[in-house]
């Protein structure tokens, strides 16, 4: 307020007598606070959105995100149990207990059971922890993950599976070559080992998210920078702007990983109590890793923007002297 501005007696300025763009100023600045929060809301759901299409969407990517689990033992335990399962399943005792007396059959299925398991799980361990089982293990989740892609974006309804017949064989042709001459795994067919990812009453509801996800992940990242973007340029004080809209961004990413955690406990507690829970684990974190590695870096991405702002303009300049001089260094030989 200028000293020639005429004031009331208890000091304050009638409406009147307000500078003429104050109202325009305050709509602006409200506006521009609008845009900051909307922006930094969607900054953490752009990479939600982001990372689920490339999971969905880009076998390649899914497949890299997996391939370390053929090295976990966790995953080769579940892999090796399954496998065993679906085998066992297919053993049929009855011939062998014809010369035995009804009385004792039972007892003596019991033994030949346990004992023609524990030779089945042996044959099955030494593939699964062999050296060519990585690329059988990524053979088959590229195959798996192939067959939701065309589900979610074909018409009909049809469960996707993981099919494990690729271990049965190597199986199989480790056993031909030992000699036992035990004839047990040719009995399997060759759908009998799988797992199954997606049930078939699922697929109406997964597709429904599947478009979701598609075009949000069109939608979201662009209209994030332009919300950020515009709000800025909006604000009166930018600079107080920018430490909001760091401050925001960071917290909006905390609250994501919060809810990323509640979401993972609560989704695998629900899984049936035949899933290894282990392995169950091991795959959730392999999956979702780069969406927590990406949630954390816009948290540290909020933060630092909020503290450069803070300082000030020698801040950022200090701030982009040291990223240069570190560029440079890294291009040195």
């Amino acid at each position: 307020m200028s000293a020639s501005s005429p004031v009331r007696p208890g000091g304050r300025v009638t409406e009147r007598e307000r500078p003429p763009g104050a109202p325009r100023w305050r709509g602006r600045a409200l506006a521009g606070g609008v845009l900051l929060v909307v922006g930094a809301v969607l900054l953490p759901l752009s990479l939600v959105a982001t990372w689920a299409r490339a999971e969905l969407t880009e076998t390649d990517s899914y497949v890299a995100s997996v391939a370390p689990l053929a090295q976990n033992a966790a995953v080769q335990r579940a892999v090796i149990d399954d496998v065993t399962d679906g085998v066992m399943a297919h053993v049929r005792l009855d011939g062998l207990l014809k010369a035995v007396s009804p009385a004792q059959r039972p007892a003596v299925r019991q033994r030949f059971t346990r004992g023609i398991r524990g030779f089945v799980a042996r044959q099955v361990r030494q593939v699964v922890t062999g050296s060519g089982f990585p690329a059988m293990w990524n053979g088959v989740h590229r195959t798996a993950h192939r067959t939701l892609d065309g589900t979610l974006t074909a018409p009909g309804r049809s469960a996707v599976t993981l099919d494990l017949t690729p271990v049965v064989e190597r199986v199989r042709r480790e056993v031909s070559h030992n000699g036992m001459g035990l004839d047990l795994l040719r009995r399997v067919p060759r759908s009998g080992v799988e797992i199954v990812l997606l049930k078939a009453p699922d697929v109406p509801r997964v597709r429904t998210v599947y478009d979701l996800v598609g075009h949000g992940a069109r939608l979201l990242p662009p209209a994030a920078v332009l919300c950020l973007g515009g709000g800025l340029l909006l604000a009166r004080r930018r600079r107080r702007a920018l430490i909001c809209a760091g401050t925001g961004s960071a917290a909006a990413a905390a609250l994501l990983a919060a809810a990323l955690a509640l979401l993972r406990g609560r989704t695998l507690d629900a899984l049936p109590a035949l899933v290894s829970r282990p392995a169950a684990d091991a795959y959730a974190d392999a999956v979702t890793d780069p969406l927590r590695t990406g949630v954390w870096w816009l948290a540290g991405a909020g933060v630092l923007t909020a503290a450069l702002a803070a300082a000030g303009p020698p801040a950022v300049r200090a701030a982009g002297r040291a990223w240069r001089a570190g560029a440079a260094a890294r291009q040195r030989p």
